[in-house]
């Protein structure tokens, strides 16, 4: 499979998630919520990592490498925590559109830090999703 049907992917489960996690946080703290649901994705994830790669490979992952997983790690947790308490607070439908602007913010990072080029499709597809999220977030 390549990248597309990936990322396609990732669009799914991710809007399943957050019908899921809109019932899930019902009556209980999002932060607790939030620590349930990073329990199952961190057992998940290392049982897929030991079935696919063998266990040796983390002793040979550079220090840039754990250091920049790290910080992705805790760049995901206050993602993770911020969702849970806005879907906590709001409706799915509106939250979602709204943390869907990390797609802008990505554009905007890659471009500063990885000198991914902002193009007048990057500028306007940009534009386009910030401005669809706006709408689908209003009353």
């Amino acid at each position: 499979m390549n990248w597309l049907t990936w990322a396609l992917l990732s669009a799914l489960f991710a809007g399943m998630t957050a019908v899921l996690a809109k019932v899930g946080v019902a009556g209980v703290d999002s932060n607790l919520a939030t620590a349930v649901r990073t329990t199952v994705v961190l057992v998940f994830a290392w049982g897929v990592a030991l079935a696919t790669s063998p266990l040796a490979e983390v002793t040979t992952l550079p220090r840039r490498t754990w250091l920049f997983l790290a910080l992705s790690g805790v760049a995901t947790g206050l993602s993770w925590l911020c969702y849970f308490r806005a879907l906590q607070l709001g409706p799915a439908s509106k939250v979602a559109p709204i943390d869907k602007l990390s797609v802008v913010f990505v554009l905007v990072f890659a471009a500063g830090f990885l000198g991914e080029p902002l193009t007048w499709k990057t500028l306007v597809g940009g534009a386009l999703i910030a401005g669809g999220a706006v709408l689908l977030a209003l009353r």
